[in-house]
């Protein structure tokens, strides 16, 4: 089993990132370098959460064979009492050998620096651009990242500047490499303690919110009154757009320099869009035979930035649209079937896309019922108990853990009791659920907020190249600090516990930070103690207030904005609803109307043609065979079938005779129906009998 942990924890660990990834990219449609990117900077992320357990339990072990090696006379009191008797020191089962775990930090670190200090700000200037040449994008990204990376070369040297005035300090590689990580570190922590106290609140009150119905449909109702005023607006922005590449498009014409920048944006544009600007170009005409003032280079490349940007908006809004109506519908449906006497789950639209099978078969209407209706709301309702007993025990021990002695952090107390009985397997599990916990509240911070358009992660595909990217980049940047924040809560980082042992790998490669005394002793120790406040403004909604009494809508239940915007996304909602009834109303008269009369016509239809076979046949039988082989059971004679059209006396058409008088039309036909009818009487019975018997078989 030796590494074989490891292993199986990265390969894991890669698929839940493509996971996740592919819920919120679009691998179609965006650039695979961009995908790659991200896709790396999320799973060297999520491996460090869910290595560092591993990483501790190893650190365990070696701590318990260097006392065990060392004799009485220079083992220290502190690997005595960790490591009593050599029984109690045996190998874990995710043992990972000496070292492999420095090689590995050392190599997910840096890659994980570079990414978020260097490349992924670059390839955000570069999505973004609107350049038509790869060189035009590279130039644009270098233009707009020369403030960004002057300014964190500024803050670099004004530490190489204190350390180098320092007497106390040898400007040594080791020693730059920890300032650097030490800057990066405080800028992580400082954006880590503000998601961390947001995150410790809002899990668990949005888990016990999630067992009260009527509160996700009021705020659904909300959503909707909001999303349905994005979606007009990005509607709006994107017929404006377009009718400004409209006029560019009639403008400049097939023989100008600047139409293949045209063609590249026309690409760019919904199908409908490009279809209605094809059926108005005249490509016949050039453009110097018209003195027309034509748009330069420089505003085309913002033009193709903004059609990106307008339709990657309008798109989203769409898509997400969709999905709230589905949520409103779901969550109504639920509100009629909970006073349901059947307790069987009835749903007013049947699911668009077709269920599993194995989901059908288990998850039946009467399991949906109990379940829904039954045994969620108290499902949220303890899982809620439970996260928020553990964002009270972070926040004690985020404000508790430098003591040693006594040891406060309740995290510390649980990691030292397992040590002492080796129980490597509990000390994983809690090393384990203590980091992701911290990384869940973390984490989905980061998934849930929203900076205006400019930074939002939406699901089901939606999320644009620019907010992945600097998704990635926060990834990078909270990660480390967040790993170094949960060893000091357990107390294996050396300069948090001051004891006299082997560090963790990972604490070896951070390197000491006795280099920069007013971090490691005060910003590392005493700023994590905020996050009481923050949690504190979290639970009486500071923040959303705050955002209210600037025009930012919120929702908020003592506010008359609020139900206001409730009341309009409930008229919203019911409004979509019947348009889908009518729509579900008249599929289903169509299909009954074919599975009534689709018979009839199929019947139908098989007669003609059969009757189009048998004349078919009979013209061949005429045609191929003498006239002596007919015989009375196939029929009369030809000779009888022509005396028949020769005893036919038609009607006289006279163009003179037409009238626009219905009375004078009408007695023109009594008079001839009475002349045919004369004609008819003065034959002979027998000719009468005959062209009768003869009509009758030809029908």
């Amino acid at each position: 089993m030796s590494g074989a942990a490891l292993g199986l924890e990265i390969v894991f660990v890669f698929f839940l990132a493509l996971f996740l990834l592919h819920r919120y990219g679009d691998f179609k449609k965006q650039h695979r370098l961009v995908i790659v990117a991200t896709l790396l900077a999320w799973y060297l992320c999520f491996l460090i959460v869910f290595i560092l357990p591993l990483d501790v339990s190893t650190t365990i072990y070696n701590r318990c064979k260097l006392a065990v090696n060392s004799s009485p006379a220079e083992s220290n009191g502190s690997y005595v009492t960790l490591a009593p008797s050599k029984q109690k020191c045996f190998k874990p089962w995710s043992y990972i050998p000496d070292g492999i775990m420095p090689i590995f930090w050392r190599v997910v670190y840096w890659t994980s620096q570079f990414l978020t200090w260097i490349l992924l700000p670059f390839m955000q200037s570069y999505a973004r651009s609107g350049g038509f040449s790869i060189t035009g994008k590279i130039k644009t990204a270098l233009i707009e990242n020369a403030i960004y990376y002057g300014t964190y070369l500024l803050i670099f040297g004004a530490f190489l500047i204190y350390v180098a005035v320092n007497p106390k300090f040898n400007l040594q590689w080791n020693q730059l490499q920890t300032i650097g990580i030490a800057a990066a570190n405080t800028w992580g922590l400082f954006l880590l303690v503000l998601l961390l106290g947001y995150g410790l609140v809002e899990i668990p009150r949005s888990h016990w919110n999630g067992a009260k119905r009527g509160y996700l449909l009021m705020k659904t109702y909300f959503k909707a009154a909001k999303l349905m005023t994005e979606k007009a607006d990005a509607e709006e922005n994107l017929e404006d757009v377009m009718e400004e590449v409209r006029k560019v498009s009639e403008s400049i014409k097939y023989n100008h320099p600047l139409r293949k920048c045209v063609d590249t944006i026309l690409k760019k544009c919904p199908t409908e869009y490009q279809e209605r600007m094809g059926r108005n170009m005249d490509d016949y005409e050039d453009f110097e035979e018209r003195q027309n003032s034509y748009p330069s280079e420089k505003s085309l490349v913002k033009l193709h930035k903004q059609v990106i940007y307008s339709v990657q908006r309008h798109r989203r809004t769409q898509v997400q649209w969709q999905i709230l109506l589905e949520q409103a519908f779901y969550l109504e449906d639920v509100a009629k079937n909970e006073t349901s006497a059947t307790r069987q789950f009835v749903h007013t639209f049947q699911s668009q896309e077709p269920e599993n099978k194995i989901v059908q078969y288990f998850y039946t209407p009467t399991v949906e019922w109990y379940w829904e209706c039954l045994l969620r709301p108290w499902f949220y309702r303890v899982l809620a108990v439970v996260l928020a007993t553990f964002s009270v025990i972070v926040v004690w021990s985020e404000c508790t853990f430098f003591s040693t002695n006594p040891v406060l952090s309740l995290f510390a107390v649980f990691i030292q009791l397992a040590e002492k009985t080796y129980n490597y397997i509990y000390i994983e599990m809690a090393c384990f659920l203590t980091i992701f916990f911290l990384s869940i509240c973390v984490y989905s911070t980061v998934f849930r907020i929203r900076v205006f358009n400019y930074y939002y992660l939406a699901s089901h595909h939606q999320t644009d190249a620019y907010s992945l990217l600097f998704s990635g980049m926060l990834f990078c940047r909270l990660t480390p600090p967040l790993c170094l924040n949960f060893l000091g809560l357990t107390h294996m980082d050396a300069t948090i516990s001051h004891r006299d042992a082997q560090p963790t790998a990972y604490t070896s490669i951070m390197g000491s930070m006795r280099v920069l005394s007013f971090i490691a002793d005060g910003f590392y120790i005493y700023y994590p103690m905020l996050v009481v406040i923050l949690c504190i403004a979290t639970y009486f909604s500071l923040g959303t207030r705050c955002l209210n009494l600037l025009g930012f809508q919120q929702f908020m239940g003592d506010s008359e904005m609020t139900s206001d915007l409730i009341d309009e996304g409930k008229e919203l909602i019911r409004r979509e609803k019947r348009k889908r009834q009518r729509q579900e109303e008249g599929e289903n008269r169509r299909r009954e109307w074919k599975e009534r009369y689709g018979n009839r016509e199929d019947s139908t239809r098989n007669r003609v043609v059969h009757t189009e076979q048998k004349e078919s046949s009979f013209s061949e039988t005429n045609t191929n065979r003498p006239l002596s082989k007919y015989t009375r059971s196939n029929g009369r004679t030809e000779r009888d079938r022509i005396e028949l059209l020769q005893d036919a006396e038609p009607l006289d058409f006279n163009a003179d005779s037409i009238n626009d008088d219905p009375l004078e039309s009408d007695s023109g036909r009594w008079q001839a129906r009475k002349g045919m009818t004369e004609r008819w009487q003065s034959r002979p019975k027998e000719t009468c009998l005959k062209q009768l018997t003869l009509w009758k078989d030809f029908d």
